[in-house]
Formats: structure tokens, C-alpha cells, sequence
């Protein structure tokens, strides 16, 4: 099968191309191991990956135009020649290795923790079924970054506009019963670009590799903030 992979070395590439590998493949094979495969006929071909089960997040990659995990995507579902780019709008270090900075300076903005303003009890915040329920949907994230590298708002204005993740983080700890800095977490949200610039084009929602919705969470801080403004 082949494949075109996106390679870019940076002491002396002055632009990304695209060079092609035939690939042997098997019954159940991930692009993962395809891409393994690439690396043992040659050495020097760079991405990230790790815990190849879909819960590191390390693998994310753009398939045949589209962001994917490469550990949980199968080969026999993409059609051939299977084009393998890095994340869009984001810098590229090294082939399929871009810089996440940015994307982790929008999470650590939200203030991805617990806030609280009554002294600690002596065990656990107790919650209510019904309060634990809430969090369904917001938590089990895995920070891959599929879902803001493939926002146009985030690539216009990754220094101002938080992206999905990171707001879908936000509204995770404003649905915490448990949390006690809501006016605050929603005064740092505040302006035209940080939680705004979402259009709900909801590319986020089509790539998320755990079927995460983070427009509805956009959605419910937009709604908060109206409700505490009236």
C-alpha cells in the first residue's frame, strides 16, 4: 500500500514534501504500525507516539485530510495513497512533529484545577450522582490536540483564542459542583477572542477520537455568561 508521509528537516528542508512508501500491510493493522513500518526502512523519519491504545493522545496526525490518532486508525478503512501530514496551523519541528506549545498554553490559561474558597473538609467534596454526572463527556479528554488543530478560529488567532480543548476544559470545572470560582473562571473568558471567536463549524466535534462534543460545551458557557449578565 502506499503511502505519502510529510517530511521536513528544518537544517535543510525550506518546506515541508512529500515522499512515498510502500507498505506491506496486514489484517488489523493501525496506521501506527504503518508508520513504524516507515521508520524501519528509513531511520531518520520522525513523529511521536507512545502508548499505541488511544489514551496517550502522543500520535495525532493528519490523515488523508482529516486529524486521527494514529494508533486507533485502521489502515483497511483509508484510501489509498494514504497522505500523512502534521497538524495544521501549528509550527513543525521535524516531519510529523509539530510544536504544542501554544495548545498547552491555552489549557494551563483555563486554570485546569480545582478552586475552592471554603477551608478543605477533613475527606473527600461529596457530590450527588446527579452532580458526578455532569462531568460526563468533559473529563475524559486525552489532550491529543485533533480537535484545535483542526479549528479555523485556532489557527487565525492561537494567541488569543483559547481553541476547543481548552474551553471544553473550562466548562468541565464550571460544571464541577465542586468548584467555587465560577465568576471568576467567566471574567477570564470575557472579550471578543478567548471563548468568541467559536462559529460552531464543529470540525471539532468530527475528529475527537473519544466522540467529545466541545461546541456544546462552548455552548453552555456562552449560556452561563448570559444568564449571570441578565
Amino acid at each position: 500500500m502506499q503511502f505519502l508521509v510529510s517530511r521536513f528537516n528544518p537544517e535543510r528542508d525550506d518546506k515541508p514534501r512529500q515522499q512515498s512508501f510502500e507498505v506491506e500491510t496486514w489484517r488489523g493493522m493501525m496506521l501506527r504500525d504503518a508508520l513504524l513500518e516507515i521508520k524501519r526502512q528509513d531511520e531518520s523519519f520522525t513523529f511521536r507516539h507512545s502508548c499505541g491504545e488511544g489514551v496517550c493522545g502522543s500520535d495525532g496526525v493528519n490523515v488523508n485530510g482529516t486529524n486521527r490518532l494514529a494508533c486507533i486508525t485502521p489502515v483497511s478503512e483509508l484510501n489509498a495513497p494514504v497522505e500523512v501530514r502534521p497538524f495544521p496551523g501549528r509550527p513543525i519541528i521535524r516531519d510529523l512533529v509539530v510544536d504544542m506549545s501554544q495548545f498547552y498554553n491555552q489549557y494551563r490559561a483555563v486554570e485546569p484545577w480545582l478552586v475552592r474558597k471554603d477551608p478543605m473538609p477533613e475527606q473527600e467534596i461529596l457530590q450527588s450522582p446527579e452532580e458526578r454526572e455532569k462531568l460526563d463527556g468533559l473529563y475524559e479528554c486525552i489532550m491529543c490536540g485533533c480537535c484545535s488543530t483542526a479549528c479555523p478560529s485556532f489557527w487565525w488567532n492561537p494567541e488569543k483564542f483559547h481553541g476547543p480543548q481548552a474551553l471544553l476544559t473550562a466548562w468541565r470545572f464550571l460544571a464541577d459542583s465542586r468548584d467555587q470560582a465560577e465568576e471568576e473562571r467567566l471574567d477570564a473568558l470575557e472579550g471578543p477572542y478567548k471563548l468568541f471567536r467559536c462559529h460552531t463549524i464543529m470540525n471539532c466535534v468530527e475528529v475527537c477520537p473519544k466522540g467529545l462534543n466541545p461546541t456544546k460545551a462552548i455552548g453552555h458557557i456562552k449560556q452561563l455568561m448570559l444568564k449571570n449578565a441578565i
